[in-house]
């Protein structure tokens, strides 16, 4: 694991803001969704940590946390 992924704790009587938590969209089905990668797509599956995405040409199932899939 290398120190960038490793998230340190923040302590009260420190004089610096606390780094604030990572916003992770929930995403429904039947919603269109936009990948750099691979376009314009819709969820076809919602899961705790993942979703399906039809993308026409494949279906892929993307993780958590969704940093290159955008709603639209």
């Amino acid at each position: 694991m290398t120190t960038s992924a490793v998230r340190r704790r923040h302590l009260a009587s420190s004089p610096f803001k606390a780094d604030p938590e990572p916003v992770i969209p929930v995403f429904e089905l039947g919603e269109l969704v936009s990948h750099d990668a691979h376009g314009v797509g819709r969820v076809v599956g919602v899961e705790a940590s993942a979703v399906t995405v039809d993308f026409r040409n494949q279906v892929l199932r993307l993780t958590s946390p969704f940093a290159k899939l955008a709603k639209l």
